[in-house]
């Protein structure tokens, strides 16, 4: 047994995933978390208000893979302005025989691929099946891996896209144009941008900010943004409306979309529908019929990312890529 622990850098995960392959080892990881074969506490946070942010640690072991690690990661949505990422993440690979860490893995690409990943696996399961046109709000590198996954399994017809940053949006134009040939429309508003058939908001907001009576029946939302206690994108009242599917109840509870109207007792975890790896698994069904109204509630699991890094390491070994460290 090696008593080496092999660093791959961003580049070199960059290099080794693609969407494909993350959608297929985000779906399998919900599979099994709809089959309780996993075990995922909670994401436990440390709050730096003093620096708006925040660091959260996130173990996981999926059971039937005998795979397990954690998944260290920070969100500070000021970072821009200073040329950090808002999001920036490690995540550290350990045998499950000995406890020994057996690789640590840049998680920041990781981090947006199985977020985007999670995203094209709740339209494949919830969106209508003739669904075609995509509103964005937001246009951030989280924008962008949903975009990519949703190409990935629907028939992409039209693309909206609004922001508070013009230039960021335009931005977002000119790189999925580039790299899907589809066109994307810049809109002045939410409520233009409202008018699709998958909505995508990935907003740090605090307020809701898509109203109501600006999602038609029929309409899927990915909500990506609310992935902290406090933080909401959604006028309460569509989730009323809506078939809610959330990643891990627990989890969505105190820190999704969800975590605001059920703490002001606007909803209830009773109207939460189920877990979208119930609906992979086939134990509970998500949309029933095209006019319902869906909403995934995505916080983002350590699953997710423990599954992806395992394929990433898998992948590097085959490669011979990356460094290893004398662990002892």
């Amino acid at each position: 047994m090696e008593n080496s622990i092999l660093w791959l850098n961003k580049t070199e995960v960059e290099s080794l995933l693609d969407m494909k392959g993350t959608l297929k080892v985000v779906e399998e990881a919900f599979r099994q978390h709809g089959l309780k074969k996993v075990q995922m506490p909670p994401k436990l946070y440390l709050f730096f208000k003093k620096h708006n942010g925040d660091l959260r640690t996130m173990p996981a072991y999926l059971e039937e893979q005998d795979i397990a690690g954690v998944k260290i990661v920070n969100v500070h949505p000021d970072n821009p302005k200073k040329g950090f990422p808002t999001v920036m993440a490690l995540v550290i690979l350990n045998s499950t025989e000995t406890g020994a860490p057996v690789a640590i893995i840049d998680g920041t690409y990781l981090t947006d691929m199985r977020t985007g990943a999670a995203g094209g696996v709740a339209v494949k399961y919830l969106a209508r099946r003739n669904s075609k046109t995509i509103g964005f709000v937001g246009t951030g590198n989280q924008a962008k891996t949903q975009l990519l996954a949703i190409n990935e399994v629907i028939d992409l017809e039209e693309v909206k896209a609004t922001s508070t940053s013009e230039k960021g949006t335009l931005a977002f134009k000119d790189e999925m144009e580039k790299t899907l040939g589809c066109d994307v429309t810049p809109k002045k508003s939410i409520r233009e941008v409202c008018d699709c058939d998958i909505l995508v908001t990935t907003t740090p907001s605090r307020e809701p900010i898509v109203m109501n009576e600006w999602i038609a029946e029929g309409t899927h939302i990915n909500a990506i943004g609310a992935d902290a206690p406090g933080k909401e994108e959604l006028d309460p009242d569509i989730l009323k409306r809506a078939r809610i599917v959330v990643d891990d109840i627990p989890q969505a509870s105190h820190s999704g979309e969800v975590n605001v109207p059920l703490s002001k007792k606007l909803i209830t975890e009773k109207d939460i529908c189920c877990e979208i790896g119930e609906v992979v698994a086939g134990r509970k069904k998500g949309r029933t019929k095209d006019s319902d109204i869906t909403v995934f509630d995505s916080t983002g699991l350590a699953i997710q990312d423990v599954a992806t890094a395992d394929m990433v390491y898998r992948e590097a070994l085959k490669a011979n890529m990356g460094i290893k460290l004398q662990q002892f």
